[in-house]
């Protein structure tokens, strides 16, 4: 008796779409029913929804098929705990149509280079982010988050506040801010007084 097709798919945020993927499962003979699938979730998050059901559905003899080693795991560690529990409960990894049997010396190796590749381009992308915000900085394109409050409104609430006849919660109220914003530019405040 050959085993089922359990189909996983994963995108990492919520603009992405899943039907490349969902088709290229299809394609490899998953039936649509059994294909499991995460959206908004990075490979290096743990927690998701889709694989552990993906992984639950998976029975001794069973294949699951994912269409990139880099949708089922992002790094080396947790494709290795994918893989010992696959290898576990004897289900063989399916990455873009190559077969590859955890139990088995050549597939074992296989997959550790292929989880390595994996972990190389997600520190690479990390690296080019690094690099494109250092970049946008020196241009003054990346300033952070911009404050809640204008410099204008800020001594506002100060000399609304260091006049005593508001609470910080009614200051918060009347600004549209949280509490937190109001302790924020007291504390500023104070701070440039000194």
């Amino acid at each position: 008796m050959t085993g089922l097709l359990i189909g996983y798919a994963r995108v990492s945020t919520n603009d992405q779409d899943l039907t490349a993927q969902k088709n290229a499962l299809m394609a490899s003979g998953v039936p649509p029913e059994k294909i499991f699938t995460d959206q908004g979730l990075t490979g290096t998050n743990r927690a998701r929804p889709g694989l552990s059901e993906a992984m639950a559905a998976c029975r001794a003899g069973d294949t699951l098929v994912v269409t990139k080693l880099d949708r089922l795991a992002r790094s080396l560690r947790d494709a290795k705990d994918i893989v010992d529990e696959l290898t576990r409960r004897e289900v063989k990894l399916s990455i873009g149509g190559s077969v590859h049997d955890p139990t088995d010396p050549v597939g074992k190796l296989l997959f550790n280079v292929l989880a390595k590749v994996a972990e190389f381009e997600a520190d690479l992308i990390r690296a080019r982010t690094r690099e494109g915000m250092a970049v946008a900085k020196a241009k003054g394109k990346l300033r952070g988050k911009q404050p809640k409050l204008s410099k204008k409104q800020e001594t506002h609430l100060v000399e609304l506040h260091y006049a005593g006849n508001h609470t910080t919660a009614e200051l918060a109220e009347l600004f549209s801010v949280a509490r937190s914003t109001v302790y924020r530019a007291i504390k500023r405040a104070g701070e440039t007084a000194r």
